[in-house]
């Protein structure tokens, strides 16, 4: 039998609400080289009777005897998986007709990345919305990113299966609803990653979501994973950064203080400048990375302004220069302290604290 070019992989688990439109939409595909591996891990509805159904050959069931979670049933869809290109795909998400025909042109053009997302466009109660992600990226945007947040929706992905096979495992168990992140920190060590910033997939975003239900393991891991890529810049350091950053660049929850806030900039600027010393940045990529970099670390004082945990001129204070302030500039940082905490002083006293000089650098 001859192999398709991709192989759609997908662990389900009592789905059968929503794998129909998911499967939908790959019928749709334009480009028609696939195959659809769709391990059931024990569902305990009728997902195991919606994929034997379904009419297209393409699509074929594995039925776990046992549960073993998402990561497991993935990595059984990834050992039978066929194909030059592995597709991801969850059981509830969907796919632009493009999205296929897309990214393998992209790749079979791009041999040096192993790894290609796309753009996704969010569902949530029934309306389509643009996602948060950065509208514009180059590789070496995308790379930065992963270092701060996850850059990309694990249901836009498509790797190369060669890049794939050398990771052992798959995705591991042990990094369980971070599994995807904690991939691409562990591929980019065989090629480069990318994002075509076309939408080519649709993320549900719903309460049975396993973001919504498993958030404290999924942030431990999310820790754990950032700890181990920031050991080589911070050292013994790189846990309480990888607090900061998933905490509260990548949880947004507000920092605590302006000691808080300050460690956070510190940390971003370092972790920065570590990764512009060393990868061959062109303008453009120098551009991208310090706007997006100033962008999460002005919504960070943000949150942090509307949650009344700290003042704008905290925020002037500590910030780094060369970060700036991102989209906002001093009138958006007063109205966010106005709308939070900050309002509690008044505007009067609140313009002169952002007036008089705060203390230096050295003493923050």
């Amino acid at each position: 039998m001859t192999a398709p070019t991709i192989s759609v992989i997908m662990a389900a688990y009592n789905g059968a609400a929503l794998l129909p439109e998911t499967l939908a939409t790959l019928d749709a595909q334009t480009f028609g080289d696939f195959e659809v591996i769709v391990v059931d891990d024990r569902s305990t509805d009728s997902t195991r009777e919606v994929i034997a159904g379904w009419p297209d050959p393409r699509v074929r069931l594995i039925a776990l005897e046992q549960n073993g979670g998402p990561v497991r049933a993935r990595n059984r869809a990834f050992a039978e998986a066929r194909g030059r290109y592995i597709a991801a795909l969850d059981h509830d998400d969907l796919c632009h007709p493009e999205r296929f025909a897309r990214q393998v042109a992209y790749l079979d053009a791009h041999p040096d990345i192993v790894l290609l997302g796309t753009a996704a466009n969010i569902l949530e109660d029934g309306v389509v919305s643009a996602s948060r992600y950065a509208p514009v990226t180059t590789p070496h945007l995308v790379a930065w990113l992963s270092r701060i947040e996850n850059p990309l929706v694990w249901s836009s992905v498509m790797i190369r299966a060669d890049a794939a096979r050398r990771l052992d495992p798959f995705t591991r168990p042990d990094i369980l609803y971070a599994e995807d992140f904690d991939l691409y920190h562990r591929i980019q060590p065989l090629g480069r990653i990318a994002r075509l910033d076309t939408p080519l997939m649709v993320y549900r975003s719903h309460p049975g979501g396993i973001s919504k239900r498993f958030t404290d393991t999924m942030e431990a891991n999310t820790r754990r994973v950032l700890a181990g890529a920031y050991a080589p810049v911070f050292g013994d350091r790189a846990e309480a950064v990888a607090g900061l950053v998933a905490e509260h660049l990548m949880a947004k929850r507000p920092v605590p203080d302006r000691a808080a806030l300050a460690m956070l900039g510190e940390a971003l600027a370092a972790l920065q400048a570590d990764y512009l010393a060393n990868h061959d940045c062109d303008a453009q990529d120098r551009r991208l990375i310090k706007w997006e970099t100033a962008l999460r670390w002005a919504q960070v004082g943000r949150t942090a302004l509307r949650a009344g945990t700290i003042t704008v001129a905290d925020v002037i204070a500590v910030r780094p220069e060369h970060l700036g302030l991102g989209y906002a500039g001093v009138e958006a940082l007063m109205w966010s302290g106005l709308v939070g905490g900050a309002r509690r002083i008044g505007v009067q006293t609140l313009a002169a604290k952002i007036i008089r000089p705060g203390p230096s650098r050295a003493k923050t």
